[in-house]
């Protein structure tokens, strides 16, 4: 066993509280405590960071690409690994590859891509998001509407059968292409299934629900919205203590104040949670890329289609809570836990991550005081760039 490593900080928050003039002590990629920085141990490794913060690593349950890199037109561990290493380099210490609406021999590609990345353990990976193709056609979004289609048994058991096998994946799902029995069975393998991308009303919805689905895909967006007389799966979300619901922070899917409205309406414990939807642009200088065919124009923080649809989001993490925290006006406490443990409690993971409490995984960033990234650490490791 290797000398536990010290991290210190002017100020740490662990999840819960602020911890002044503390460090972290880690071994084996795990936490052990959080000690002053006069206590601790004789014979740490020592990494100092005076005048900054640490706080828990950022939790990405939606991330289609990133360092150039789609997930899907590229699917093997090497591009997952350079997807994860574009956005550790913004403080995501764990993220979802995530394949949007596909064919199905695209997804056994991807789905063995995520097996290969499992065993190789690459730095970031947490597992795979299916986001289609059992989709709404009404709601497709940027989608390709060639590929969506109705979930078959074989497609059930492709899913069930990388679940079995240990692999984390979360699946969007509308209920105009998945019956309840299939999310049911989904849900029994403790499959994360989520709704999206779906025109459904709320009492449709609820029964999805009901079965099993826990969560919804990027809130506000792609989904029948909240009424006057019929609450969509906008409504049926927020008023459901039961479900999760990821949420795009970048100014531009969702309104500032449509979010405040949200964050306070959330009915507890289920809460919402930020993701970035971020396509490749991540950690690049890209003006434009195509998507199945079809070219999508990056400009001033927008990705769009030549129609104007939305595609995809081009936001890292950080920025999505300093969005938050500046623009919202969210505690800064909050912002971060909307990105860390939030995420963690929506995938059932949070016994394991988005807090820095003793036996959790050792993920966490380092920030400025104006928050700026300086650091990220994974699996108790300083990441470095390949």
């Amino acid at each position: 066993m290797s000398a536990p490593t010290a991290v210190s900080a002017a100020r740490i928050f662990d999840g819960t509280r602020w911890c002044e003039n503390s460090a972290v002590l880690i071994s084996d990629g795990r936490i052990d405590t959080i000690v002053g920085i006069d206590e601790v141990p004789r014979g740490c490794r020592r990494q100092d960071y005076d005048d900054q913060l640490i706080v828990p690593g950022f939790i990405d349950l939606q991330v289609n690409g990133g360092g150039g890199i789609r997930f899907g037109e590229e699917t093997s561990a090497e591009a997952i690994r350079a997807i994860t290493a574009a956005h550790a380099c913004f403080g995501t210490t764990k993220l979802l590859p995530t394949l949007i609406t596909d064919t199905p021999e695209v997804t056994m590609r991807a789905l063995e891509g995520g097996r290969e990345a499992r065993a190789k353990g690459i730095p970031g990976f947490l597992g795979l998001h299916l986001e289609g193709p059992h989709l709404s056609l009404e709601r497709k979004g940027a989608h390709n509407p060639t590929f969506i289609r109705p979930m078959t048994d074989s497609d059930l058991q492709f899913i069930c059968g990388y679940r079995q096998e240990g692999g984390f994946i979360l699946a969007t799902v509308a209920p105009e292409n998945v019956t309840t029995e299939q999310v049911a069975a989904l849900a029994k393998e403790g499959v994360v299934v989520s709704i999206g991308h779906s025109n459904a009303s709320a009492a449709t919805v609820k029964s999805y629900f009901d079965a099993g689905a826990s969560m919804v895909t990027h809130l506000f967006n792609a989904m029948s919205p909240l009424g006057n007389r019929e609450p969509g799966i906008v409504g049926a979300a927020l008023d459901d203590g039961r479900v999760h619901a990821g949420l795009i922070a970048d100014g531009i899917h969702v309104d500032p104040k449509t979010i405040s409205v949200a964050l306070r309406a959330k009915l507890s414990p289920g809460q919402i949670f930020l993701v970035t939807d971020a396509m490749q642009t991540i950690g690049t200088s890209l003006k434009r890329f195509e998507l199945n065919g079809r070219v999508i124009h990056r400009c001033a923080g927008t990705l769009t289609l030549d129609d104007g649809t939305l595609a995809g989001a081009d936001v890292d993490m950080l920025t999505s809570i300093r969005f938050i925290h500046l623009v919202v006006g969210l505690s800064l406490e909050a912002a971060i836990s909307l990105a860390s443990s939030a995420p963690a409690r929506a995938a059932g993971v949070d016994e394991y991550f988005g807090s820095l409490k003793p036996s959790y995984i050792a993920d966490f960033v380092v920030l400025s005081r104006e928050l700026e990234h300086v650091d990220t650490w994974i699996d108790g490791k300083k990441f470095m760039r390949p």
